[in-house]
């Protein structure tokens, strides 16, 4: 059996060394009122569900101890396999930040005079023109009270957008001012100022004037700096201001913690990074305040890492730092994030018992949740409970709407949704645009993108990344690369910069194609561009491996047939000059595609070349550390299942046991015909992936059972899916009457086809009598190229035909399979019907080929 514990030195999913800090040299610093606390639990001692408990974690805990353990921020003990489903996709840092919504604000005693208030409202009579600011500060200049009334200009001005005339003000005090540190107190507020204006550039120059003026060299200035990096998402710039400040002797405070922390948070920085902050911070003994664990919550909510949460949020309630409306949003995004819906709905029902009434952010971190998961019903529910509550919708939950309802394919409500938000008065911003874009893209309606992309520049509103992100993917998934191609150039001539967003998205374009070659000479540009791609990027390539079968060309000519391949071409390009320099590889992949979209298979060159392509990705992975999730076993079980030969398997399989020794040994396994020997270690596994949300969970499920199906462990299969179904992984999946297999694989539903049939065929020889018509669902393969000819159908229709059952398509619904129960009941009474529903398992391949024993 192999060990749950993958081998220290190549083990991606393992807890790191330095997630695992104690607070016990803490604790005499606590309040003594903490001291009477029993029971407080360890960070890490929740435990999974058992087997047959419900699918939902556990909620955090309220109950607190005398001699606390807090062994380590990350909570997935290091023997367990790390299976979080990745939901970290990047957000806009304003969504994060509009979580601080409905928290109550300090009261600041404001030192100000009235005259600065009546420069305030002179200045902004003339906004827009800031050469009136220094004849306005000229004539009340005797009248000012020094640095209390410039900060307060200096904010207020900021709080309107108005940082040009800001500077002018600045610039004004610093010139008259002739203390060192008046003039500092001023610099700083200045760099706060654009910091939260996102002007991180001119902040930046605002501090290197103060420091080489003798001002800026305080613990304020950079603190100040650091957290204009952090609002921006900038995590690495702020932690080199970090660094800096310290080698210059200055002691970082509370506050420079807390922006630093938040940094990560918002710049996309893992825990571990946050961890080790957290760690210094500690040391230091700068007591931690409700900022830095709202602040360590965030980064947990966008990683998903719900556990980790749960216990920054017990340890808050031991430390008695009191939680706001934002520590309990925020907790609630490392839950929606980490897939565990239901918590997620237990958190927000509790949350009135507190005095902490959930608001419009709530509800948006929920629905967006829902929609996440699939659960699209239940987030438009919400709404109308928003509604029932008195909660005003906001742009986050117009713009989640209108997303949820053009994802769905209906349309008029999605801009009816639009129009709706223009009458509240909320102006349609890029990001509604984004989801509409994206939503009718994703339904192939290519005119309307076009009309919606035209449209939004008439409103006088600028693309963003990810608007040319978005359009690119959605040309190339639907062939039209002479569109993506025109849109990459407006986004050129922009002068945005690609991040790990937009290639992921175009990465996925191509893999969605089948082109894995491609992929990986645009994987290769990013990181040579510095850009590291993130685990969903690898995700693509290794999920696209094998996925789709030789075409047709026209005329009857064959991918085989024709004399060179895509791959081929692309290499001549790329060793091309082009007018875009430094951007060949995007644009000659896809004037390439566009040239040969007519003849060409959507495939690159198959077999060695490809395989080799994408054991070259899981070195990258290796190389550049990218912890592998629950996603990428699931690619790599999916493309085992596509291979054409064992050993083509074996070696992908080697890679899994790199990265997780637990699931390979399981799928080895299982793979072997070793049912009896792991079947323990495969229930600690199921246990671990029932924790996510349902359609990473059944994702999981389907891999591991085509897999093992396609190479002739049919029994092993069939324990798999049976095992699902007990779970729920598939809801409904099957009655006396009905099986369901929509949301199954090929080699799933092939193998619960048979199980259905042998349980109704032990209620006939029960002497029972069957429904008068039983059904069996599998969709009509609406995203297939010939409507109703979707893959799984095919192979349950070929299945059926096999076993002799007496199924036909039904007239009135070209996803479903009818009889009688009459018919059925005949059928199942004959001798040689037995024989054929039982699985027997096909060896041949397995035995010809051993793998290695997992360790």
């Amino acid at each position: 059996m192999a060990s749950s514990t993958p081998p220290p030195h190549c083990s991606l999913t393992t807890a790191k060394p330095y997630q695992n800090h104690t607070f016990h040299h803490h604790q005499q610093n606590l309040p003594n009122h903490h001291q009477h606390r029993q029971g407080h639990q360890h960070w890490n001692s929740r435990k999974l569900t058992p087997r047959n408990a419900a699918k939902t974690a556990p909620a955090p805990t309220t109950t607190t101890a005398a001699n606390p353990s807090f062994p380590s921020l990350s909570s997935p003990s290091p023997s367990k396999s790390e299976l979080s489903a990745d939901f970290s996709g990047r957000r806009s840092t304003r969504f994060i930040s509009k979580m601080h919504f409905g928290r109550p604000k300090n009261a600041v005693a404001s030192r100000h005079t009235s005259t600065a208030e009546e420069i305030l409202h002179q200045a902004i009579r003339h906004s827009g023109d800031d050469r009136f600011m220094d004849g306005i500060l000229l004539n009340f200049e005797r009248k000012l009270c020094g640095t209390d009334d410039y900060t307060f200009l200096l904010r207020e001005l900021g709080n309107r957008g108005e940082y040009s005339i800001a500077m002018k003000c600045f610039e004004f005090a610093v010139r008259r001012e002739r203390k060192r540190n008046e003039q500092g107190k001023l610099a700083s507020a200045m760099i706060s100022v654009l910091g939260r204006l996102g002007k991180v550039d001119l902040a930046k120059k605002v501090f290197d004037t103060a420091v080489a003026e003798g001002y800026g060299n305080t613990v304020y200035a950079y603190s100040a700096l650091i957290s204009a990096y952090a609002k921006s998402g900038f995590c690495d710039e702020a932690i080199k201001v970090f660094e800096t400040m310290k080698s210059y002797g200055l002691k970082p405070n509370l506050v420079t913690y807390n922006a630093l922390i938040d940094a990560c948070g918002k710049g996309g920085a893992d825990f571990n990074r946050a961890s080790l902050i957290f760690d210094e911070m500690l040391r230091n003994r700068v007591n931690p305040d409700r900022i830095t664990f709202n602040s360590l919550l965030a980064v947990c909510g966008g990683a998903g890492l719900w556990e980790t949460a749960q216990n920054l949020f017990d340890e808050m309630v031991y430390r008695g730092i009191e939680q706001d409306i934002y520590t309990h949003n925020t907790l609630l995004d490392a839950a929606c994030n980490g897939g565990h819906m239901d918590v997620a709905f237990d958190i927000m029902s509790q949350m009135p018992t507190k005095n902490i009434l959930p608001n419009e952010v709530t509800y948006s971190i929920l629905i967006r949740g829902c929609a996440k998961v699939g659960r699209l019903d239940k987030a438009l529910s919400l709404f109308d409970e928003m509604k029932l509550a008195g909660i005003n919708l906001d742009r986050v939950s117009y713009n989640t709407l209108l997303s949820i309802y053009a994802s769905l394919g209906r349309f008029e409500e999605a801009l009816c949704v639009a129009n709706d938000m223009e009458s509240m008065g909320i102006k349609k911003d890029i990001v509604t645009y984004n989801a509409l874009l994206d939503g009718f893209g994703k339904q192939g309606k290519y005119d309307k993108v076009k009309e919606l992309f035209q449209k939004l520049k008439v409103e006088h509103l600028s693309p963003n990344l990810l608007t040319y992100s978005t359009l690119i993917s959605v040309y190339s998934k639907g062939g039209l690369y002479r569109e993506a191609i025109e849109v990459y150039k407006e986004f050129k001539q922009k002068g945005l910069k690609a991040d790990v967003v937009f290639y992921s998205k175009l990465i996925d374009a191509l893999c969605k194609k089948g082109l894995v070659e491609s992929s990986a000479l645009l994987l290769d540009e990013m990181t040579e561009k510095g850009i590291q791609p993130n685990v969903v990027t690898y995700n693509s390539i290794i999920n696209a491996f094998g996925q789709s079968a030789t075409r047709e060309c026209p005329d009857g000519i064959t991918e085989s047939q024709v004399e060179f391949s895509p791959s081929m071409v692309l290499r001549d390009a790329i060793q091309s000059k082009s007018e875009y320099e430094n951007d060949d590889r995007i644009v000659k992949i896809l004037e390439e595609l566009d040239a040969d979209n007519s003849c060409l298979s959507e495939k690159d060159n198959r077999g060695g070349q490809e395989i080799l392509c994408v054991l070259g990705v899981f070195q990258k992975m290796h190389d550049l550390r990218i912890k592998p999730n629950v996603v990428t076993f699931s690619a790599i079980l999916n493309a085992c299942s596509h291979c054409t030969s064992f050993e083509e398997a074996s070696m992908l399989l080697e890679e899994l046991r790199l990265f997780d020794n637990q699931v390979y040994g399981v799928a080895h396994g299982l793979l072997m015909g070793q049912r009896e020997s792991v079947w323990m270690q495969a229930l600690s596994l199921f246990d671990e992936v029932n924790q996510m949300d349902s359609s990473t969970a059944s994702a999981f499920y389907n891999a591991l059972t085509d897999m093992l199906w396609h190479f002739g462990q049919r029994q092993g299969a069939q324990l798999v899916v049976l095992e699902g179904k007990q779970r729920n992984v598939w809801e409904n999946t099957w009655s006396a009457s009905c099986l369901d297999l929509h949301l199954m694989s090929s080699g799933a539903a092939r193998a619960m086809v048979h199980a259905w049939l042998l349980n109704i065929r032990s209620i006939v020889f029960e002497g029972h009598e069957l429904p008068n018509l039983l059904s069996i669902l599998t969709g009509w393969g609406k995203h297939s190229k010939v409507v109703g000819d979707g893959t799984l159908k095919r192979a349950i229709e070929t299945l059926l035909a096999g076993l002799g059952a007496p199924f036909q398509v039904a007239q009135c619904n070209i996803g479903r399979f009818t009889s009688t129960g009459a018919l059925v009941t005949a059928w199942l009474r004959e001798s040689v019907t037995l024989q054929v529903l039982i699985l027997q398992d096909d060896t041949t391949q397995t035995q010809t080929s051993l793998l290695p024993i997992p360790l």
